[in-house]
C-alpha cells in the first residue's frame, strides 16, 4: 500500500510538513540524508520559542514530535522519482523503493562557496548570509559585506541597522556608479575595491580580511551571498525554475509536475528556518486537502 505522502528533506520545511500531515491522519514517510545546510552554525534565530536553539537540537525535537503521529523517518537519499498508477515510485540510493501518492521536496539549496583560504572554518561562525539570523550577535562591531554586484553594494546600506562600522569588499568587481557611491559615503561606509586574498581568524572568529598586496582590514564578521544551485534530484526532475533559479510553485506549493510540491529554501531567496517551516506547513495543508478529497470521493468499501 503506498504512502499518502513522501517528504524529502528533514529540515524545518520537511519536519513542519510531516507534522501537519501526520496530524491529518495521513501515512507519511520522511527521507533525510546528509548534513543539513545550517550544520555549521551554532544556533537558529528568529524562531519564536526556539531562538538560540542549536540546529541539531531543533531537528531532534522535531523528529521526536513526529513519532506520536506515526510518521516514518528513513535515513535515505532519494535518487529518482517516476510516475506510477496515479502516484509516484521513488528510487533510493543503494536500492529500495517507496511508493507515494504525493511528494514534497524540502531539500534546500546547495551553497557554492569560494575556494578562499580561511573561508571554510569561518563559515557559519563569522561568515553569514542572513542578518536576521546572525547580525544581532555582532551588532555594533566591525563588519564587512562582500559585494559582487551593484544590488549587493546597495544592500550594504541595510546593514547599518546593525552596525555603522562597515566596509564593502568589491573583491575586484566593478565599482558602484557615482550616485550610489555618494550614498555609501554619506552613510560612512568604506568601499574596498581590491581582491580578497585570504581570511584570517582562529577558532571560528574572523580577525582580518587580507587583500592583494598583503594589507589587512580588521573585521569581526562578514556577510556574503554565495551563488546557490539546486540539488541533483531537482535538476534530474526538470522542474520549472524562476529567474532566480528557484523552483517555481503555485499558491498550493505545487511544482510544474502535478503531485510534486516544494517548500523551503529551494523555492525562494527569503531563506530562514521559520520561513521554511511556515512554507512546509502550508504546502502540507494543500497536499492533505487534495488527498482527503480524493479519498472522500472514492466508493466506500
Amino acid at each position: 500500500m503506498p504512502h499518502d505522502a513522501l517528504i524529502i528533506g528533514g529540515g524545518p520545511a520537511g519536519l513542519s510538513a510531516a507534522l501537519a500531515l501526520g496530524r491529518a491522519c495521513k501515512r507519511v514517510v520522511l527521507c533525510d540524508a546528509g548534513p543539513p545546510r545550517n550544520a555549521a552554525t551554532d544556533a537558529v534565530h528568529n524562531f519564536l520559542t526556539r531562538d538560540g536553539t542549536p540546529p541539531r537540537d531543533m531537528r531532534a525535537m522535531g523528529r521526536a514530535e513526529l513519532e506520536r503521529y506515526g510518521v516514518e523517518i528513513r535515513e535515505a537519499r532519494v535518487h529518482d522519482i517516476a510516475r506510477r498508477d496515479g502516484g509516484f515510485r521513488v528510487q533510493l540510493d543503494g536500492g529500495g523503493e517507496i511508493e507515494a501518492r504525493r511528494v514534497l521536496l524540502a531539500l534546500g539549496m546547495i551553497d557554492e562557496h569560494p575556494d578562499l583560504p580561511g573561508y571554510a572554518p569561518l563559515w557559519g561562525k563569522s561568515i553569514f548570509i542572513c542578518p536576521y539570523c546572525h547580525a544581532w550577535e555582532v551588532k555594533g562591531r566591525a563588519l564587512g559585506v562582500v559585494a559582487h554586484s551593484e544590488a549587493r553594494i546597495e544592500w550594504s546600506l541595510f546593514m547599518t541597522g546593525w552596525s555603522r562600522d562597515l566596509v564593502v569588499f568589491l573583491d575586484g568587481s566593478p565599482e558602484p556608479p557615482p550616485a550610489l557611491r555618494a550614498r555609501l559615503d554619506k552613510a560612512g561606509i568604506r568601499i574596498e575595491p581590491r581582491r580578497i586574498r585570504a581570511l584570517l581568524g582562529s577558532e571560528g572568529h574572523l580577525q582580518a580580511v587580507e587583500l592583494e598586496g598583503g594589507e589587512e582590514v580588521l573585521r569581526d564578521a562578514l556577510f556574503v551571498h554565495p551563488p546557490q544551485r539546486q540539488t541533483p534530484l531537482v535538476t534530474r526532475l526538470g522542474l520549472a525554475l524562476d529567474q532566480g533559479g528557484f523552483v517555481r510553485v503555485d499558491e498550493r506549493g505545487e511544482t510544474s509536475i502535478p503531485g510534486i510540491h516544494a517548500a523551503g529554501d529551494l523555492t525562494t531567496m527569503k531563506q530562514g528556518a521559520v520561513v521554511a517551516a511556515a512554507a512546509g506547513m502550508m504546502a502540507a495543508s494543500f497536499m492533505n486537502h487534495a488527498l482527503t478529497m480524493e479519498d472522500a470521493e472514492r466508493p466506500r468499501a
